[in-house]
């Protein structure tokens, strides 16, 4: 085999192993996953209501990646819990509790799509009093439902989660499905390897022809 074939094979096959690993083939969840998850969020204590929106959310799972989008405001001062020393930042104390998900993300091929600080207070509310102010807002991409639920309901999850709570003045987080994006990793990744390709190709084929 040639060594432009060569190159092309390792580059195919590297695209494979990321498309695999980012992409969920799994399908939509099954009724076996809901009640299994379903029972966890239970076990925690969450209200009624909440079970509701998460039932709904798992029956109408699509299968494929969504969006989380979050809009937060922290306390100037974060609440005073255990792990939490005093001259924190509620910054800080919101670190601790990415300590646990930044990790659990990478792992279930999930990460933020986009992070900043609010440039401003509210510009345009309806029927939202006391939203006007924000501290900063995310959007989380989750490779599918399957994987949230996997990183939310871990035990480990519990853990992290009261550092949330003690930095959070408050937050809206709500899903995004269907949604898109041009700057799609697999298309940006499949345009990087193909660029590469060609230019290897290109130069070995200029030195043979010489």
């Amino acid at each position: 085999m040639s060594k432009t074939k060569w190159v092309w094979l390792v580059l195919a096959l590297l695209y494979c192993s990321f498309f695999s690993w980012y992409t969920s083939f799994k399908g939509p969840l099954s009724q076996e996953e809901i009640d299994h998850y379903m029972a966890l969020a239970s076990a925690r204590g969450e209200a009624q209501e909440p079970l509701a929106h998460l039932r709904r959310f798992m029956e109408e799972d699509t299968g494929d990646d969504f969006i989380m989008l979050n809009a937060i405001e922290l306390y100037e001062t974060p609440r005073v819990i255990e792990g939490v020393t005093p001259g924190q930042t509620s910054q800080q104390v919101l670190d601790q509790y990415m300590d646990y998900m930044g990790p659990a993300l990478f792992a279930h091929a999930s990460h933020p799509i986009f992070f900043g600080y609010a440039a401003n207070s509210a510009m345009d509310l309806m029927n939202a009093d006391g939203m006007e102010k924000w501290t900063q807002g995310a959007a989380m991409r989750y490779r599918s439902r399957r994987d949230m639920l996997e990183i939310s309901l871990n035990s480990d999850f519990r853990a992290a989660h009261k550092f949330k709570v003690a930095a959070m003045a408050k937050t809206i987080a709500y899903p995004l499905d269907p949604w898109g994006q041009l700057g799609d990793p697999r298309l940006v990744l499949f345009l990087l390897l193909g660029l590469i390709g060609s230019t290897v190709s290109w130069f070995w084929a200029a030195r043979s022809s010489r």
